[in-house]
C-alpha cells in the first residue's frame, strides 16, 4: 500500500494545544448559540454555520500556527460559508411557523460534504504551496480525514460512556452531584469540545492505528468488490426477463439504483487507492469488475429516468431537486468509471484519478450554486408547482397547499399569500381556506381542518361511513343527528375516508340497547360507547387503552358479523360508606398455581 509522506506530519506542542483549544471554543460557541437562540432568527443560522465549519477546518488541517496559508484558507472558507448562510437564513426565516428544517437539513448536509471534499485541496495547498497537487496526496488526505473523524466519534462515545459509569457508581451510594453535573448543558458542550479536540489529536498524531484501520477497511472492500460487481451484472442481465414494472412499483427505484453506484464508487476507490500499486486481483477477476463498471451508466440512466417520471407526474419539489443533484453527480461517476474501464492500455483504471478530481470540483460548484440564488431549489419547486396549478396539470382540489405553507421556506409562504388574493384561480370559499392556512401553526392543524371540511354534515352522509353490523337495525335518527351536530364525539367516524361499524349490545343489563361504535380502520380498534337516558344520547366511555394493541383489520370481520358477547365483570367495584366514592377494582392475574381454585382466563 502506498503511503504519502503528507500524512506523517509532526505537530508541535503549540499546535497540539491549539487543536484542543479550538475544539473547546467550538463547544463553548455552540453552547452560547443554543442558550441565546431566538425563534425565526437568521443570526442563529449564521453562527451555527461559522461555529461548525471553520473550527472543523482548522482542527483537521492546522500544521503550523505561523503559516499564512492556513489562516487564508480559514478566512476564505468562512467568507464563502457566511454568504451561503445568509441565503439559507433568508430562505428559512421571515415567515411565521414555516419548517426551517426543510431548508436547513439539505443545506447543512451539502455544506458538510463540500467541506470534506475541499479539505484535501486546502491541505495540499499547505503542503505544496499550490492548489494542484499529486493525486496520491489528495487520496491520502481524504482518507486520513475520514478515519480521523471516525476515530474522534468513537473516542467521544467512549469518554461519555466512562462519565456515565462514574455518575451511576456515585449515584448508587447517594451522591447525585456527578449525575447532575454531567447532564447540565454547559458541561456537556464544553466536555464534548475537549473530547473532540483530544480525539482529533489522537487521529492526527497516532499514525499507526489509523493506518491499521485503513488496511483492515480496504481489505474488506477489496474482498467485497468482486461480489458487488457480480451482483450488478446479474441484475442487469435479469432485467430483459423480468421487465421494469417491478422496479417502478418499488417507488424507490432511483434510491436503490444510485445506492449501488455509490457502493461501487466507494469500493473501487478503496481498491484502486492512488494507482501506484500493482493492479489487484487476477486478470479474469479484473475483467468482472471492468464489466460491472461498464454497465454503471445503465443504472444511472434507469435511476434518472425513474426520477424524471416522478417529476413529470407530480412536478418539482425541493426533495426531488436534491435527488436530481445527487443522481447527476453519481451518474457522472458512473460514466467516468465506464470510460476508465474502456481504456486498459494506459493501465488498469488509469483515468480514475482525473474522473475523481473532475467530479469533486463539480460537486463543489453545484453545492455553492444549489445553496445560493443561482439554483435555489425552493424557487424552482414553488414556480413549477404554481405553473402546474395554473395550466391544469395539478387539480385544485388535490393541490398540496400545506407543502407551500410549511415545507417550501419563505418562497412558499409568499407564494401562498399571492394565491390567497388570486380570484381567477380560487373562489371566495377557497381563498378563505387559504387565509386560514396562513394563520395555522403546523401542517397537522391544516389536515385536521381539511378533515372537518370533508366531514359528514347530515344523517344520510353519516350512514355512508357508519354501517350497522349484521342483524342490527338502523340507528336512532336522534343519535345520528347528535353526532353530525358535533354534540357527541366519535372515533373519527364522520371523515371522508372513515369506516365504522355500529353494534347494539346491552352493556348495563337494563333492557335497553346501548350503542357501540368502532372504527374498523384505526389501529386498536377504537370504540366509543353511547347510552340513551331520559331521551338524551351521551357518550359514557370507550374501550380501555390497554387493549389497543391489535390491528383493527384482525377483528373487523367479527364487528361486521355482530359477533359480540357481553362479558360481565366477575369482581365488582366497591364503596366504603354510604357517601364514599365508588372504587374500581383493578384485578391482577392469578398465579398459575391458583388456577385450580380460581377462574383463570
Amino acid at each position: 500500500m502506498s503511503t504519502s509522506p503528507t500524512a506523517a506530519v509532526t505537530l508541535s506542542r503549540a499546535t497540539k494545544s491549539f487543536i484542543v483549544l479550538i475544539a473547546l471554543l467550538q463547544g463553548l460557541a455552540l453552547y452560547l448559540i443554543r442558550i441565546g437562540a431566538r425563534p425565526d432568527s437568521g443570526f442563529e443560522i449564521y453562527w451555527y454555520v461559522m461555529a461548525l465549519s471553520v473550527p472543523t477546518l482548522m482542527l483537521l488541517s492546522v500544521q503550523r500556527l505561523d503559516d499564512r496559508r492556513f489562516w487564508t484558507n480559514a478566512l476564505g472558507v468562512a467568507a464563502i460559508y457566511l454568504l451561503l448562510a445568509l441565503w439559507a437564513g433568508w430562505s428559512a426565516t421571515g415567515a411565521p411557523d414555516i419548517k426551517a428544517a426543510a431548508v436547513l437539513w439539505p443545506f447543512g448536509a451539502t455544506l458538510a460534504i463540500a467541506l470534506f471534499i475541499a479539505l484535501p485541496y486546502l491541505q495540499c495547498r499547505l503542503d505544496h504551496g499550490r492548489w494542484r497537487a499529486p493525486y496520491s496526496a489528495l487520496f491520502e488526505h481524504g482518507w486520513q480525514n475520514a478515519l480521523t473523524l471516525l476515530l474522534t466519534a468513537v473516542f467521544v462515545g467512549i469518554c461519555w460512556g466512562v462519565l456515565g459509569l462514574c455518575a451511576v457508581l456515585f449515584k448508587l451510594i447517594g451522591i447525585q452531584f456527578f449525575a447532575d453535573l454531567f447532564t447540565t448543558r454547559s458541561f456537556a458542550h464544553l466536555a464534548t469540545g475537549i473530547m473532540v479536540g483530544l480525539g482529533v489529536l489522537v487521529g492526527r498524531t497516532q499514525q499507526r492505528p489509523v493506518q491499521v484501520a485503513r488496511q483492515i477497511l480496504f481489505a474488506i472492500f477489496k474482498g467485497l468488490l468482486p461480489l458487488v460487481s457480480l451482483i450488478a451484472l446479474l441484475f442487469v442481465i435479469s432485467l430483459p426477463f423480468t421487465g421494469l414494472d417491478a422496479l417502478w412499483r418499488t417507488r424507490s427505484a432511483t434510491l436503490i439504483l444510485m445506492s449501488l453506484i455509490a457502493v461501487m464508487v466507494l469500493f473501487v476507490n478503496a481498491v484502486y487507492q492512488d494507482g501506484d500499486d500493482a493492479p489487484p486481483y487476477p486478470r479474469w477477476l479484473r475483467h468482472v469488475v471492468d464489466a460491472a463498471l461498464l454497465i454503471l451508466p445503465i443504472y444511472a440512466g434507469l435511476g434518472l429516468y425513474a426520477l424524471s417520471l416522478r417529476i413529470g407526474q407530480y412536478g418539482w419539489t425541493a426533495e426531488r431537486f436534491w435527488a436530481v443533484l445527487a443522481s447527476v453527480v453519481l451518474s457522472a461517476y458512473a460514466v467516468g468509471y465506464a470510460v476508465a474501464a474502456l481504456r486498459p492500455r494506459a493501465g488498469w483504471l488509469h483515468d480514475l484519478k482525473r474522473v475523481n478530481v473532475g467530479v469533486s470540483l463539480v460537486i463543489l460548484a453545484l453545492t455553492v450554486a444549489a445553496n445560493s440564488w443561482l439554483l435555489d431549489p425552493h424557487r424552482l419547486s414553488v414556480n413549477d408547482q404554481l405553473a402546474r396549478l395554473r395550466d391544469g396539470r395539478s387539480e385544485r382540489e388535490r393541490f398540496d397547499l400545506s407543502h407551500l405553507r410549511f415545507d417550501s421556506g419563505r418562497r412558499g409562504y409568499l407564494a401562498l399569500q399571492a394565491l390567497a388574493g388570486d380570484s381567477k384561480l380560487f373562489d371566495a370559499k377557497e381563498r378563505a381556506q387559504i387565509q386560514r392556512l396562513l394563520t395555522m401553526k403546523n401542517s397537522w392543524e391544516y389536515r385536521q381542518d381539511d378533515k372537518r371540511d370533508q366531514q359528514a354534515r347530515t344523517a344520510a352522509e353519516a350512514l355512508r361511513h357508519i354501517k350497522p353490523a349484521a342483524g342490527v337495525a338502523a340507528p336512532d335518527p336522534l343519535w345520528l343527528q347528535t353526532l353530525v351536530s358535533d354534540k357527541l364525539p366519535t372515533p373519527d367516524c364522520l371523515n371522508a375516508d372513515s369506516e365504522c361499524v355500529l353494534m347494539t349490545p346491552d352493556l348495563d343489563s337494563d333492557g335497553q340497547a346501548d350503542y357501540l361504535l368502532c372504527n374498523a380502520k384505526q389501529w386498536g380498534p377504537v370504540c366509543f360507547v353511547y347510552a340513551r337516558e331520559e331521551g338524551v344520547w351521551s357518550k359514557i366511555g370507550r374501550n380501555s387503552s390497554s387493549y389497543l394493541n391489535t390491528e383493527a383489520s384482525a377483528v373487523a370481520p367479527a364487528m361486521r358479523a355482530n359477533q359480540l358477547r357481553v362479558v360481565p365483570r366477575r369482581w365488582a367495584d366497591f364503596q366504603l360508606g354510604e357517601t364514599g366514592p365508588v372504587m374500581q377494582l383493578e384485578v391482577e392475574p392469578a398465579p398459575k398455581s391458583d388456577c385450580g381454585r380460581t377462574h383463570c382466563d
